[in-house]
């Protein structure tokens, strides 16, 4: 499909409508990441995936004009059949659009709601460009914010740089500040590379004693290597040196693993750890790289392309524009939904028998470039890292898993961890099958934890 120019002036707006009769195939529910100003940004971050996109629109001015900020709102809010919609923007870095872009798509999300919906904003930001109006803002709307942060300066700065090559994390930090002078909801994203992995504990501690911050999210930098050198597309099998490595990946969740269930059960949230207990749990972890299939999750540039998804901002993968068809046309479409099904349909069967693809599936197809031992192809780049975090959580989440479905609180877990008792595995070991189970369930050992049969690690 071409490629729209905003800029283009013979470009000329439409505003298709909502079809009158909604696709079998339309989810109740999608998410949508919104880039008002495509790849632009202030800063250059070394391992910034998204910066290089502008090519796919030369000549553009990567502003999202307003009469289809207008369209945008508007359909995406008409195509959700739930009460609950979310609006998130990203970037690049999405308050260079300046805070009166904002101030209308609120205005929008007010003319369009269904009475009795209720409408919630998100953003993610690089944090440099904040002050006091945007935060005011901000705590106004109840915006959730975003704020990308890669650990303590020395860590942060390794990367995360301008456009001049200066470092950022005094701004990220004065931004943090900020946010809790006016009382905004804001969570941490942290990208894990090269060089930061091999702090996990430095990085957590500080995000949670020195930054104050209470939900954080981990997300591994994997940056493929397409055959011309660059990482434009996902392509290639070799990765550059930026990226965090499999095993490299795996030390650094199992250390923060360990200071989250000694410490921080309940009071520190992490997506990922919360969605393992879910999973544990029998359900869904609740995280789109963990589903069996996916499609659901989309993204929108600042002229209208919709594609299948965040990280596959491609030619290949680009569904059409909303200024031609309704975004539930292009979220219903066959290219959309072959595109989720693919994710479970081209697993390769050594995932299939592994024992944590009950958590796992696979996790996301952007990082699926390896070949099996059986020399099949799709298997996941950091699948090495996942397995020896998983079979290392395994027990410490059954534990939670019984906890909670006692209905008692899994944060319990943490006085197994207190100075000076004896590790779970040690109580475990010494205990009868007729004697209560450390866990403090009340309940007969070979009724608890002795009656439990490992899906990764045994018990």
């Amino acid at each position: 499909m071409k490629q729209q120019n905003p800029d283009d002036p013979t470009h000329t707006p439409a505003s298709p409508r909502l079809p009158a009769v909604v696709p079998r195939s339309a989810p109740p529910y999608f998410h949508i990441l919104a880039k008002p100003t495509g790849a632009a940004c202030n800063l250059n971050c070394a391992y910034c995936f998204f910066l290089s996109k502008e090519e796919f629109y030369p000549g553009s001015r990567f502003r999202m004009a307003d009469d289809l900020l207008e369209t945008y709102i508007r359909q995406y809010i008409e195509a959700q059949r739930t009460g609950r919609v979310t609006i998130a923007w990203q970037g690049g870095e999405p308050t260079l659009m300046g805070l009166d872009f904002f101030v209308r798509s609120v205005e929008y999300a007010r003319k369009y709601a269904r009475p009795g919906m209720q409408v919630e904003y998100s953003i993610q930001t690089n944090g440099t460009l904040l002050d006091d109006d945007w935060c005011a803002f901000f705590h106004e709307h109840r915006f959730l914010v975003g704020l990308s942060i890669d650990g303590p300066r020395p860590l942060h700065d390794a990367y995360r740089v301008d456009k001049g090559g200066r470092p950022t994390f005094d701004r990220v930090l004065a931004a943090a500040r900020l946010l809790q002078k006016h009382r905004v909801d804001f969570n941490v994203l942290a990208t894990v590379h090269a060089v930061n992995a091999d702090h996990p504990l430095d990085v957590y501690r500080f995000m949670r004693d020195d930054l104050g911050a209470r939900w954080v999210q981990f997300i591994p930098s994997v940056e493929r290597v397409n055959a011309d050198g660059r990482t434009l597309v996902q392509a290639g099998r070799a990765v550059t040196e930026r990226s965090v490595r499999p095993e490299q990946w795996g030390r650094f969740l199992i250390a923060v693993f360990d200071e989250w269930v000694q410490h921080d059960v309940g009071r520190m949230y992490l997506p990922l750890f919360e969605g393992m207990l879910a999973a544990w749990l029998g359900g869904s972890a609740g995280l789109c790289i963990f589903d069996e299939t996916c499609g659901n999750a989309l993204a929108v540039e600042h002229n209208g392309d919709v594609y299948s998804c965040d990280h596959f901002v491609e030619p290949d993968y680009l569904l059409g524009n909303i200024r031609d068809q309704h975004l539930i046309t292009l979220v219903a479409g066959e290219q959309q939904r072959q595109f989720g099904r693919a994710k479970r349909d081209s697993l390769p069967p050594y995932c299939r028998a592994c024992p944590a693809y009950f958590v796992c599936h696979g996790e996301c197809p952007k990082n699926r470039f390896l070949d099996t031992p059986d020399g099949d192809p799709g298997l996941n780049y950091l699948c090495a890292g996942y397995r020896a975090f998983f079979a290392h959580i395994d027990r410490p989440m059954k534990m939670m898993a019984q906890l909670y479905s006692a209905g008692r609180s899994p944060a319990e877990i943490m006085r197994l961890f207190l100075p000076g008792t004896v590790r779970p595995e040690a109580l475990f070991a010494t205990t009868g099958r007729n004697d209560p189970c450390p866990c403090g369930s009340g309940r007969k050992f070979k009724h608890c934890h002795g009656a439990s049969r490992g899906r990764i690690g045994g018990s």
